[in-house]
């Protein structure tokens, strides 16, 4: 049976920037296991897998009880590895919750399915506001520009939109929660190579800008931090610690 909405978390040990990452303990629980139960907040467990090209990451997961699918190590993006799950798990629309964001808010997922309930053909991304400078810096946030409808105009790593001073004044950042069609992806990963802007800012949604789609931004709560790097570990660490 077909279902509406699912969940694909991808993951792939081979991180360029922390290798292993999924796995990486965060007081006493893998990442990718706090990524898979706060999904499970939002749509049944049944509903919510794990893509990978490890063993390693999929026998951890099947070891919790987590629906897995292996997928390519050739895929080029996590996008590309959610559309590898999606020939094997029948649904009309995947939400993409990357595997690297352990303190995702289960409403903010659950804001995105909503949207996309409502415009089940368009591609809708989540966005929240920049609330410390460090972040608008960084070239490990990509930073979004919306149109006053919500239409995504562009995606950097670069610090936008900023004044002739490059100071920053205010701005947005993705959160990585996705809603595609099953037709968009097809489109995007039958595209056998990045496109000239993802290649360059290496942010995978730059794609179907490039590919002629629009994209709906929507804002959600500033709870969630990504994991990137090894820094970010610790900061993530100190918000578990503060929490409990």
């Amino acid at each position: 049976m077909k279902n509406k909405f699912v969940i694909i978390i991808p993951a792939r040990f081979e991180s360029s920037r922390l290798p292993g990452k999924p796995l990486v303990d965060l007081c006493g629980k893998s990442m990718i296991q706090r990524v898979w139960e706060q999904c499970c907040f939002a749509l049944p467990k049944e509903l919510v897998y794990v893509a990978t090209d490890s063993l390693k990451i999929s026998e951890h997961c099947q070891a919790l009880g987590i629906q897995t699918v292996m997928t390519p190590s050739s895929c080029l993006t996590g996008t590309d590895r959610v559309y590898e799950a999606a020939k094997i798990i029948e649904a009309d629309i995947y939400i993409n919750v990357q595997g690297d964001e352990p303190l995702i808010n289960p409403n903010d997922i659950k804001k995105i399915i909503a949207t996309s309930n409502c415009n089940p053909k368009n591609i809708v991304n989540a966005m929240c506001p920049i609330t410390c400078e460090e972040d608008f810096y960084s070239s490990t946030v990509p930073k979004v520009v919306v149109r006053p409808d919500g239409r995504l105009l562009y995606m950097s790593r670069a610090g936008i939109p900023t004044d002739k001073k490059q100071k920053f004044i205010s701005a947005k950042k993705q959160v990585c929660i996705y809603a595609f069609p099953k037709a968009s992806l097809e489109n995007f990963a039958n595209v056998q190579s990045k496109t000239p802007l993802e290649e360059v800012e290496d942010i995978e949604i730059l794609r179907f800008l490039e590919l002629g789609y629009e994209i709906n931004m929507i804002e959600v709560s500033s709870s969630s931090v990504a994991i990137d790097i090894p820094a970010d570990i610790a900061r993530v660490v100190a918000i578990l610690n503060e929490k409990s």
